[in-house]
């Protein structure tokens, strides 16, 4: 199994910015495509954007034209650029293999205030 640990949520207002993290374990890290999900409370975990190895990228329609998803393979780690924060983001958000496997890491809290 690969071990993911993500970071940089945080507390923001409306319009805000913040850039998640998520570094890997394992030394398949860069023939891996990769994604980003999140869940709100009391609703089901949702996609939001995923990477390729080859660095071509996919965004859920929620967050196209405000989220951008990178990857870093020698530092093997994943980024989540969210600009133009909405409320209707807030969530806790988890990287994983994509598609995603049943092992889920802890997670990063992002919350966004009005």
């Amino acid at each position: 199994q690969v071990q993911l640990v993500e970071s940089g949520g945080g507390l923001v207002q409306a319009g805000g910015s913040l850039r998640l993290s998520c570094a890997a374990s394992g030394s398949t890290f860069s023939i891996n495509a990769m994604g980003w999900y999140r869940q709100a409370p009391g609703k089901q975990r949702e996609f939001v954007a995923r990477i390729s190895s080859g660095g071509n990228t996919n965004y859920a329609d929620s967050v196209k034209g405000r989220f951008t998803i990178s990857r870093d393979n020698a530092k093997k780690t994943v980024y989540l650029q969210m600009n133009s924060l909405k409320v209707e983001d807030t969530a806790v958000y988890y990287c994983n293999r994509f598609p995603s496997t049943g092992f889920w890491a802890q997670g990063t809290q992002v919350t966004v205030s009005s």
